[in-house]
């Protein structure tokens, strides 16, 4: 099995998160163990990609923002361009 790298990973990541969903449901997306998938999260908050929300019936999920959009966008393209980071 192929190491995927961490621009992989950040877009499986965004793209888990285009509709709001819990934290375990983006780890399984993601194919993450539980430590990396933590460490992934806590980066992409701080950085303003994800935002953790409520959902309806109070409970805390996460969801792509704005600029994580636009991340997801540009490493997308840059995936079409065949090339790879």
């Amino acid at each position: 099995m192929q190491k995927r790298s961490r621009v992989t990973i950040t877009v499986d990541i965004l793209e888990a998160t285009l509709k709001p969903q819990k934290k375990m449901r983006i780890m399984y997306q993601a194919n993450l163990n539980y430590v990396r998938f933590n460490r992934y999260l806590a980066d992409f908050l701080s950085k303003g990609f994800i935002e953790a929300i409520k959902d309806d019936e109070g409970k805390g999920c996460y969801r792509i923002t704005q600029r994580g959009k636009t991340l997801l966008l540009l490493l997308r393209k840059v995936n079409e361009l065949g090339y790879s980071i």
